[in-house]
């Protein structure tokens, strides 16, 4: 097998995989393709490790300056990351390195194409950390307690929902979970009924893409539209001190939420998302409450709201999560980012 230490040097296992996904994640936050190639050698006879040295050296001779080469697996597979203009992988940029890796398939190896993103994105389950179950008994415990506490509260929105507009008190919305599992979310109705949803589906595609209309800085930083048509009389109220979102504490019961993370999406939503925003619901259970509502609410920028989101997939644990249940009563009460 050829050896890390040869006159040209290829990237370790570890090194090569840490790089590997720092060029995924660059390829995600451009919106551009990421090709990968894989070359595995498939014979185990003691000429195997001639067919490496070979393979290097002809790598070697024909790769671009560009591309990042090393061991996937350093038994037996060897990595290439294709650098340079995302462009098609076959092209004049890559065709000396593919005539050499074909010349080089004679020997044995067998050669991969990976493209990322894939035509259709998909999500590995996570594996569970030491806290998700600590979280799910608070998430339980939680939510109990505050829907019998709130219980007066709900019993006097749910009152003035039906004493203000026709239509029942909650309004029913399909919503996008973890793992891209679709479930029903509850709120307290703030709409008249039937209201047309392509004032949202607009806004939305404008905030995600970054194209307010009238192209202010702090156009750009709202997330909720601002004197929306569709309310009903206490509907801004209701948004303003977030009582419209109580009724998800039974979503939390349920198990489809948690009382921190994510905010869940909508589908058009989703259908408007780049591929490293996904992650933002592939990787963590929506919640009721989250960093976003806590450092910036309705007043960010689409991809910092998925920053710190991410931020919190990452991090999350105990003391996390109490503190955005802490830190979420002084956001409501100052109306920080609310509109």
């Amino acid at each position: 097998m050829a050896s890390e230490s040869s006159a040209w040097p290829l990237l370790g296992e570890q090194l090569f995989r840490d790089t590997l996904l720092r060029e995924r994640r660059r390829a995600e936050r451009a919106d551009r393709t990421l090709v990968v190639l894989l070359v595995t050698l498939e014979r185990r006879d003691s000429g195997a490790g001639d067919a490496w040295r070979e393979l290097v050296a002809a790598v070697a001779a024909s790769k671009c300056g560009t591309d990042v080469v090393g061991w996937f697996n350093r038994r037996h597979t060897l990595g290439i990351i294709l650098g340079g203009e995302p462009r098609h992988p076959f092209d004049t940029h890559n065709s000396e390195l593919f005539r050499a890796l074909e010349a080089e398939a004679v020997r044995g190896f067998s050669i991969r194409l990976c493209v990322h993103p894939p035509s259709a994105p998909t999500f590995d389950e996570a594996p569970p950390r030491r806290y998700d179950p600590i979280k799910r008994l608070l998430d339980v415990v939680l939510s109990v307690m505050l829907l019998m506490l709130l219980s007066p509260i709900l019993l006097i929105v749910a009152a003035l929902v039906r004493a203000t507009s026709r239509g029942p008190v909650l309004f029913k919305q399909q919503r996008i979970g973890r793992m891209m599992q679709p479930f029903v979310m509850l709120k307290f109705r703030t709409m008249e009924v039937n209201a047309a949803p392509a004032i949202h589906q607009e806004f939305v595609s404008a905030f995600i893409t970054g194209r307010q209309e009238d192209g202010t800085a702090e156009a750009n930083r709202l997330f909720k539209i601002v004197k929306d048509p569709r309310l009903t009389s206490i509907g801004d109220l209701l948004r303003r001190t977030s009582l419209d979102e109580l009724p998800q504490l039974w979503n939390v019961l349920r198990g489809d939420m948690s009382l921190v993370g994510p905010r869940p999406p909508l589908p058009y939503e989703v259908a408007q998302y780049k591929t490293w925003h996904l992650r933002r619901i592939g990787e963590a259970k929506p919640g009721l409450t989250g960093l976003w509502q806590v450092k910036g609410r309705s007043r960010t920028t689409f991809d910092d709201m998925v920053r710190l989101d991410l931020r919190y997939v990452r991090t999350r644990s105990f003391w996390t999560d109490l503190n955005i249940l802490l830190e979420t009563p002084r956001a409501v009460i100052s109306g920080k980012g609310a509109c």
